[in-house]
């Protein structure tokens, strides 16, 4: 009994041992260096071992890593562009910059050219002349101040001027006018008066009628005050009232013809700066003698 039961035990211990001795060597393999087994493996088809690629993989990697720490920061680079670019640059913004405004026709551009061709523009130019040039040293000439007068004059001119007012008159009529008026240029070269006391005088008649009913026996009356403001106005020495009187034949009194300077006065509100035709035909006739004797 105790040789059988020993016998059993000597043969499980040799089957273990055999077990043990196989999973030694199945450890053993599997516990050696992988690489070196699949170094073998790969040696005899004649392939690169993977290790090998493990490696560079991993050297890559760390380089990456390393160039990304080593990184440097970002400096402020001025760089100097040619003169290509930046007349390329001046270019682009200029046209970015632009308006509409300065866009040029195809009709501008080639009356331009044709207007050059024909030397039309030198011409203008050379044509244009200052007006106010010779009286440069005339200081009653203000020619300093004349641009500002008439620009004054263009815009106090619709003030002055005068609608048709025969309509409104029943007692006188535009011959009656005519007749007037032709009596007062006689008596205006009689008096030896200046050009702007007859155009002011007109002025002074056509206005007050537009604006009050007159009788046609006054109309006479109504010439000689108008006259006598304007001289007030305009003349140095003026005539006196009682010349007025003795022109018209002792037809009004002296009383007569101070209250109908009242009332035109008051009529007209005492506005007698006003601009007549004879300022802006100074200006023209002046503007016109260099060029054009007739």
């Amino acid at each position: 009994m105790a040789s059988r039961a020993i016998v059993p035990q000597h043969e499980n211990n040799g089957e273990v041992k055999l077990k043990n001795a196989l999973a030694d060597g199945r450890n053993r393999r599997v516990l050696q260096d992988i690489g070196n087994f699949v170094n073998e493996r790969a040696a005899a088809q004649g392939k690169k071992p993977i290790t090998e690629g493990a490696v560079v993989v991993a050297q890559a990697v760390k380089g990456v890593q390393r160039k990304q720490v080593d990184k440097p920061k970002p400096e402020n680079v001025i760089v100097i562009s040619s003169d290509e670019k930046s007349e390329k640059s001046k270019h682009v913004t200029k046209r970015q910059g632009s308006s509409r405004k300065d866009v040029k026709t195809l009709t501008s551009i080639l009356s331009a050219r044709s207007k050059a061709a024909c030397g039309l523009v030198n011409k203008l130019n050379d044509s244009i002349q200052n007006i106010d040039g010779a009286d440069a040293g005339n200081e009653l000439a203000v020619t300093e101040y004349v641009d500002d007068i008439y620009k004054f004059y263009k815009l106090t001119e619709d003030e002055g001027r005068v609608r048709d007012y025969m309509d409104l008159q029943p007692d006188i009529n535009a011959k009656m006018r005519s007749i007037l008026v032709d009596w007062l240029i006689e008596v205006h070269r009689k008096f030896e008066l200046m050009p702007e006391t007859l155009y002011l005088t007109m002025n002074i008649v056509d206005r007050f009628l537009s604006m009050k009913v007159v009788r046609r026996k006054e109309l006479q009356l109504v010439g000689i005050s108008a006259m006598l403001v304007a001289c007030k106005y305009e003349e140095i020495w003026a005539p006196e009232v009682n010349d007025f009187v003795f022109i018209s034949d002792n037809a009004y009194a002296r009383e007569h013809v101070l209250v109908m300077e009242k009332t035109i006065l008051d009529k007209l509100e005492w506005c007698l700066t006003v601009p007549t035709p004879y300022v802006f035909l100074v200006r023209f006739i002046k503007a016109s003698v260099p060029s054009d004797d007739k």
